[in-house]
């Protein structure tokens, strides 16, 4: 499977896993994994991807694309009993990440490093295929490992991604109103004493349950930026890969003690943020300059009856013709930014318009959930202009009218 097509289909799973569904109202959220999927995606379009061993880790109502490429083989090695880890009343790990980290240090984590931290913090057992990147690859925005585990009971794919965000960045860890929705047998989070918010989550690898392959996860968000999950199969494939025990390996209690555990500390010492500096590419347009340039590239009888912002995105309620969806807007200025612009590779398969844009939409005729429509237009000056929007029912808007909208030159940045 190519990388694109990947991604579209990482995409659809989490999307699909929101929790919240894409009712009017919710296109921030579809946007926001999109706008994370393709950033996570974009960076590490150079690393080769182990054959579907990626996890897609829900962060509250939000979706992170999380994924395990592997460069080395450690083979198989048995792992070192996990340190013990004490609970304090709440069931949070005595051990607590540090408040702050400096992230200036000069240490450098190489992947068998991560590697071989992780395994000595899973339980007796066999570790096979173990994998991992670590700050001495990919600019050091993110270490990661995948390895496959066996305690006696059956082998057990595991993931586990250490990322650090700036502060603007980190993301909510919230669980889902509706968990059968969102394909969860459970789900909760816990603050921990440093302020580290530390989620825990059942479920299952497919949201429509044609496979019953149990994904359980782990991720906890602490004060230092620094992100960290643990993803865990009761199967030796993340997909298209038959069960081999009835649930995965690690307990709750197990994978919060690896995920808290200080040995990480190094490691998001070690990270350069790899969320982008949004205060750099914000083009200076404000709610009202927005929806100036909007209500002007909107069709007649379709009209604004709401709006609210929050950093680049703005989201707008549209009303028309006995129908209604709400519009996401993010506009971009990556000029100013011009080392974390999207790359070509994560345009490939996009039309070339004759000014240069490179847009890429993605409708009925993608691998999209119906009601979702998103068009990502990218101009050569730098500004990128995101659309998308969810409707009640039938499209608000076609295609083109959507694609006039991201293509407009009026998008014009004020700083």
């Amino acid at each position: 499977m190519s990388e694109p097509d990947k991604f579209e289909d990482d995409l659809l799973y989490a999307l699909t896993r929101t929790g919240e569904g894409f009712r009017p109202g919710r296109a921030d959220l579809v946007a926001g994994g999109y706008r994370r999927g393709r950033g996570r995606w974009r960076r590490r379009s150079t690393a080769a991807v182990v054959g579907g061993a990626a996890a897609l880790a829900l962060v509250g109502t939000g979706a992170v694309y999380l994924g395990f490429p592997g460069a080395r083989d450690a083979g198989t090695v048995s792992a070192a009993s996990a340190p013990a880890a004490t609970a304090g009343g709440d069931g949070a790990t005595a051990s607590a990440t540090p408040t702050s980290v400096k992230s200036s240090a000069p240490v450098v984590i190489t992947g068998d490093e991560v590697v071989a931290t992780f395994q000595a913090l899973l339980p007796k057992g066999q570790v096979s295929d173990a994998k991992g990147h670590g700050t001495d690859e990919n600019k050091g925005m993110y270490a990661d490992a995948n390895l496959v585990f066996d305690d006696g009971q059956g082998r057990s794919l595991m993931g586990l991604s250490i990322q650090k965000h700036r502060p603007k960045d980190v993301q909510p860890q919230t669980c889902p109103t509706d968990l059968e929705l969102a394909s969860l047998d459970s789900c909760a989070v816990t603050v921990l004493p440093d302020g580290s918010k530390l989620m825990l989550t059942q479920g299952y690898e497919y949201p429509d349950h044609r496979a019953t392959t149990k994904e359980w996860r782990a991720s906890v968000a602490r004060p230092d930026g620094g992100l960290i999950g643990l993803s865990e199969w009761n199967s030796p494939q993340e997909k298209d890969a038959p069960d081999s025990r009835p649930n995965p390996p690690l307990t709750p209690d197990q994978l919060k003690a690896v995920v808290t555990d200080p040995s990480w500390n190094r490691v998001v010492a070690a990270l350069r943020f790899d969320g982008v500096d949004t205060e750099a590419i914000d083009p200076g347009l404000s709610l009202h300059d927005r929806e100036s340039v909007l209500t002007g590239l909107l069709p007649a009888g379709v009209t604004v009856t709401d709006r609210r912002s929050r950093d680049l995105r703005a989201d707008f309620e549209l009303a028309g013709g006995g129908r209604t969806g709400t519009l996401t807007l993010t506009v971009e200025n990556w000029a100013k930014a011009p080392d974390d612009r999207p790359g070509p590779e994560a345009y490939q398969g996009a039309e070339s318009l004759p000014d240069g844009t490179r847009l890429l939409a993605r409708g009925a005729a993608a691998k999209v959930p119906k009601g979702v429509q998103v068009v990502d237009a990218m101009r050569p000056d730098g500004v990128e202009v995101l659309v998308t929007l969810v409707s009640k029912g039938d499209p608000l808007l076609t295609e083109a009218e959507l694609r006039a909208v991201a293509t407009s030159p009026q998008w014009t940045p004020k700083k």
